[in-house]
């Protein structure tokens, strides 16, 4: 699949402001494993996700004792009816739990209508309604919106909560969200670009996602192969502080780190590369936040210089870099 085209889905649901992708069960247990500790005593919001339907209600709902949860809260979005939301406790989740016939199935969706709370509205992330039960949470765990992540995340950082979240890693070359990496306020760190299948709306119409809802007889449902997929997160963890282990050297090798046309920096293809004798400024691959540790090396600049102007190296700008330095 080209690069053109492997990202069309994502932009499909972006111009079309339709955001039906959903996260297959193996794939939240495989990230939030890493963060348990997190979540003992807190209140988890999922405010992105119909009940219904959605593999986050499910997780927490199965671990809830688990991982020692003070309350999930889940909120239905409805484009234009008034919908509801389902407040999961100490008191309701044994009863909840056992109409549960598996981890992807309800046995019957309408028991749970008793769970239901009547929401005002259309549990929009944005409406008043859910901004007060944003107030009121600990950790926001979700899915959200491909077409609406921005504001998504700057609403997270508006009322200083925690979160782990699933985009695309070009996220992180929006203007929006790069500060935030640069400042040491998001990262992401064991999903990372990732090649992650969701159950969609849409209908498989790339050959590539053809071929490969055949291979694994995903006949009944529409499933999206979709590449360089990261988690982002502002929840600490171990793997912040592993020091990237360097090994190439700039000495004698100099011909392989070609300097800018525009700018006093060697050019870095790719991170394994970063050479350990050099302590000067250094472009590299949006990659590098994969193993960035703000303790060895500091984040300077993206992309452009101080005059707008893309880096150039041997008469190319070369595919967005990211301009770090050593410590």
């Amino acid at each position: 699949m080209t690069k053109k085209s492997w990202n069309s889905n994502l932009r499909k649901a972006n111009k079309a402001k339709n955001d039906e992708f959903y996260t297959q069960i193996n794939d939240i247990e495989n990230e939030l494993k890493n963060y348990k500790h997190h979540f003992k005593d807190k209140i988890v919001f999922c405010n992105c996700d119909d009940p219904e339907y959605s593999n986050f209600f499910r997780y927490f709902v199965w671990n809830f004792k688990h991982l020692w949860l003070k309350k999930l809260i889940t909120t239905h979005f409805h484009e234009q009816k008034q919908t509801y939301k389902i407040e999961v406790n100490s008191k309701n989740i044994d009863e909840i739990t056992k109409y549960i016939k598996n981890l992807s199935l309800f046995e019957n969706w309408e028991v749970f209508k008793h769970f239901w709370e009547k929401l005002s509205w259309n549990g929009d992330f944005r409406s008043n309604e859910s901004i007060e039960i944003l107030k009121i949470s600990d950790i926001v765990v979700t899915n959200p919106p491909f077409s609406l992540f921005r504001e998504y995340i700057a609403q997270l950082y508006e009322y200083d909560k925690k979160f782990l979240v699933l985009w695309n890693m070009n996220a992180i070359t929006y203007k929006e969200i790069f500060p935030l990496i640069k400042e040491n306020k998001l990262w992401s760190w064991y999903g990372f670009n990732m090649s992650l299948v969701f159950e969609s709306i849409y209908e498989n119409t790339l050959e590539a996602n053809v071929n490969f809802c055949k291979q694994k007889w995903y006949f009944w449902k529409n499933y999206i192969k979709t590449p360089a997929i990261n988690w982002y997160t502002n929840l600490e963890h171990n793997k912040r502080n592993e020091k990237m282990i360097l090994y190439k050297t700039y000495l004698w090798n100099e011909e392989y780190y070609p300097k800018y046309d525009n700018y006093d920096a060697i050019n870095i293809d790719k991170v394994a590369e970063i050479p350990l004798d050099y302590k000067w400024a250094m472009w590299v691959p949006i990659t590098f936040i994969d193993k960035y540790n703000p303790e060895q090396f500091e984040i300077i600049k993206f992309r452009k210089w101080n005059d707008e102007k893309d880096l150039v190296v041997n008469w190319k700008s070369p595919y967005f870099r990211i301009l770090i330095k050593p410590k």
